[in-house]
């Protein structure tokens, strides 16, 4: 990735991260005047997750600058692990909400206290959802410019704050139009089992990075097309990819003619990197030359000619 094409991304980042902070900020007012007007455990439920949304929220705004931080002697490899360190607080945040309503859902079913004044109740989940969905189309957008884990992280968060809002629509209109008051804490553990699933979710991605999860089969399998393209290329072993924030990293060893000189294998390689940085920006790649047929170890991780699917596409 070019220094110009990482200024144009990590400003969107940036920017979505801020959207969620203010987003969170006016959501908590809203939903702790609701609360407190309702006396809904559901409403109490998804204000405790909105208050953890606006901390997580802070926290996604600084793993987000700091992987934005470009390399240094001590990061050779920048520092886009922040983002992933970042989901991993949300998904610790949202256990520990999801475990505190459980708790006081479970305390309110045994005995339950009518809520009041649906009418609030509901037009304040009516307008954080409204303000969720615009949020969410936002991050999205962001999202698939800049592939950031972090903001990922942060738009399952406003997922489940959407359907939260929903619940509490559904709950208070039982309770108070129907007369079922236990179905307030009974949403109120459906809101905390969701929770629990959607961290489980958000955790995945962020332990990916953090465990240099390999790229899936269908972006392994592109980007190796175009490298075998390469005029040239005898052969591509050992390759290997992980991910790091917004930026991806590839490596491999490449086999060329033995007859060559080093200036000429050099040209190959060069002309290979400027093939894939034209057609994969987002992607560092480093590239070790090895003559044909030369065999690097017995180590039975290491692949084995990745190319011969496109040898007779080579131009």
């Amino acid at each position: 990735m070019t220094r110009e094409e990482r200024r144009r991304i990590i400003p969107l980042a940036m920017r979505a991260a801020m959207a969620s902070v203010a987003m969170a900020s006016g959501l908590l007012i809203l939903k702790g005047f609701g609360a407190w007007h309702t006396g809904s455990v559901a409403m109490l439920g998804s204000l405790a997750d909105t208050a953890l949304d606006l901390l997580a929220s802070l926290v996604t705004l600084y793993g987000v600058k700091l992987a934005a931080e470009p390399a240094d002697h001590d990061h050779r490899f920048g520092h886009g692990k922040a983002e992933a360190l970042a989901a991993l607080f949300q998904v610790a945040l949202i256990t520990a909400s999801a475990a505190a309503i459980a708790w006081r859902a479970v305390v309110a079913l045994s005995d339950p206290q009518p809520t009041h004044d649906a009418g609030t109740g509901i037009a304040v989940s009516v307008a954080a959802i409204a303000a969720t969905l615009l949020l969410l189309w936002y991050q999205r957008t962001i999202i698939r410019r800049t592939g950031s884990v972090a903001i990922m992280a942060d738009n399952l968060h406003y997922q489940s704050d959407a359907l939260l809002n929903g619940s509490v629509i559904v709950a208070l209109v039982l309770d108070q139009f129907i007369g079922w008051s236990w179905a307030d804490p009974v949403f109120g553990i459906v809101i905390a089992m969701w929770l629990a699933y959607g961290a489980f979710q958000a955790s995945s991605q962020a332990i990916d990075q953090l465990m240099d999860k390999e790229w899936s089969e269908d972006q392994r399998r592109a980007y190796i097309e175009v490298a075998a393209r390469q005029p040239g290329v005898r052969g591509i072993h050992d390759f290997r990819t992980r991910r790091s924030g917004s930026h991806d990293f590839a490596q491999f060893h490449m086999e060329v003619a033995r007859d060559l000189t080093v200036a000429q294998a050099h040209d190959i390689v060069e002309s290979m990197e400027r093939r894939l940085r034209d057609a994969f920006p987002k992607v560092e790649v480093l590239i070790h030359l090895d003559p044909e047929g030369h065999v690097d170890t017995d180590n039975p991780l290491i692949e084995a000619d990745v190319t011969p699917h496109w040898f007779g596409k080579r131009v």
